[in-house]
């Protein structure tokens, strides 16, 4: 991954697991502060105010700043809800996001070790549901050519697994392609080379994106 990529959540997402007639039913969702944190915290403990528990954790990072990384066991023993919630997003190298866990208990004892594997478990289903994106700074780039060489240009950028945006017709053709942020000079020479040096090529804007991945840990 690229010095301008990151994992995290696509938004939100939900999940129940029970075990032992104990039921688990975990939120995750994308943050950028910890204000939305809190927030969102709060409004699942208004939600579940009856439920025996709402544990939590979130990981946030912001640019130039430090990692902010926290746990609430919510009255679980120390350590069994928290703490593996959290290293679940951690597993899963995510950031800008947070898991609650809301807890009714079913009346038979999980232990130290069962709830751990329980909020674990749970968190994992929380992140599946919400799903995990790797969130990049592209350069959006776009490239001017003649039209007879359109055809050429957009086999070469779909089978180099470029990104094209939307293209403009009028006197020439000019196509949008987003490029990591990287990579714009490798992408320079490579259109260079694709179009016999025919095209103009211009940075218009640096954006962050979404890919949706299927990995989890």
């Amino acid at each position: 991954m690229s010095n301008f990529s990151y994992r995290t959540l696509k938004g939100y997402g939900e999940a129940e697991y029970i075990i032992n007639k104990s039921k688990f039913i975990a939120y995750a969702k994308r943050i950028e502060t910890e204000e939305e944190a809190r927030l969102f915290l709060a409004e699942i403990k208004k939600k579940h105010y009856d439920a025996t528990h709402n544990c939590s954790a979130y990981i946030i990072k912001q640019e130039n700043s430090s990692e902010i990384n926290k746990a609430d066991d919510d009255g679980e023993p120390s350590g069994t809800a928290g703490k593996p919630i959290l290293e679940v997003l951690k597993r899963n190298e995510l950031i800008n996001s947070i898991v609650v866990v809301t807890r009714y208990f079913g009346g038979i004892k999980l232990g130290g070790g069962g709830l751990i594997r329980a909020y674990g478990k749970a968190a994992g289903l929380g992140i599946s549901a919400a799903k995990v994106v790797v969130r990049s700074l592209y350069s959006k780039m776009e490239i001017a050519i003649d039209y007879e060489l359109l055809g050429k240009l957009e086999n070469d950028l779909k089978n180099k697994n470029y990104i094209i945006g939307e293209k403009e017709f009028s006197n020439n053709v000019k196509v949008n392609v987003f490029v990591d942020k990287e990579d714009e000079e490798k992408f320079i020479k490579e259109i260079e080379a694709i179009t016999s040096a025919k095209a103009k090529v211009d940075k218009l804007e640096e954006i962050y994106l979404d890919i949706e991945i299927n990995e989890f840990a």
